[in-house]
């Protein structure tokens, strides 16, 4: 089946919704923002129809012109290697950004899809721009996001050299704990958005390992898995697993 990708222009203001109501402004807002700007920046958000699952939010080699805050759904980024196939380079929550990868070259570095039916909040650049020159702690949120990019950089990277696949399963499952915690959600009991093809590829794993490493897992009585639903049941064991001890 063909993947579009969702029309970026036709984006309208939803009056219903604003950053000084949404629940989740604190994961996506500078704290240090006075109601007053709060609204500024909410004026420039675009909300439009959600993104249906398996639907392009943008591609690589677009033209990059907005940030995309994930609102509700989950989306995965990836890029494509040298051999010309897909590489999964991340999977964000709600709450979380994307599009920061455009920054740097005008273009966006990966594709990003919807795994799941998806609303996202549009963030035009040039006004984020324009905006940060009157909100000096919007620059700064824009330069900590970023910051925050590169480390997850460095995390992935870390976690593509652990040596084993229950170190890196371990360490993707305490991962979604803990954003899921950020959320005020349970940290021990989630969905996975991912298919465990996605899982595999973003962990540099087999799905035949990583099926095998779930099953360990359950075995052990360290998870419990019920379709998509995971439920930690011992997270110091999985910290152990993970070597974050």
């Amino acid at each position: 089946m063909t993947q579009t990708t969702a029309p970026q222009n036709n984006c309208r203001h939803d009056t219903q919704t604003s950053c000084g109501t949404c629940r989740l402004n604190t994961l996506c807002l500078p704290l240090s923002l006075h109601l007053d700007d709060v609204e500024q920046l909410s004026r420039i958000v675009q909300r439009g129809r959600p993104l249906q699952k398996g639907e392009a939010l943008y591609r690589a080699e677009e033209r990059f012109t907005s940030l995309f805050a994930i609102r509700s759904g989950a989306v995965k980024a990836s890029t494509l290697n040298e051999q010309g196939e897909e590489q999964v380079t991340g999977f964000y929550l709600p709450g979380e950004l994307v599009g920061l990868d455009g920054i740097a070259g005008n273009r966006y570095t990966n594709t990003v899809l919807a795994l799941e039916t998806a609303s996202v909040c549009e963030i035009p650049f040039e006004q984020v721009e324009e905006l940060s020159l009157k909100i000096p702690s919007l620059q700064r949120n824009v330069f900590q996001l970023l910051s925050r990019e590169i480390t997850q950089d460095q995390q992935l990277i870390s976690l593509l050299s652990k040596s084993s696949a229950e170190e890196r399963v371990a360490t993707l499952l305490l991962s979604l704990s803990n954003r899921h915690q950020r959320r005020q959600l349970s940290p021990h009991r989630y969905n996975l958005p991912m298919s465990r093809t996605d899982i595999g590829n973003f962990l540099g794993l087999t799905i035949e390992t990583v099926s095998r490493v779930f099953g360990r897992l359950q075995q052990q009585g360290v998870i419990a898995v019920n379709r998509k639903e995971v439920t930690i049941l011992q997270l110091e064991r999985l910290r152990t697993l993970a070597s974050q001890r």
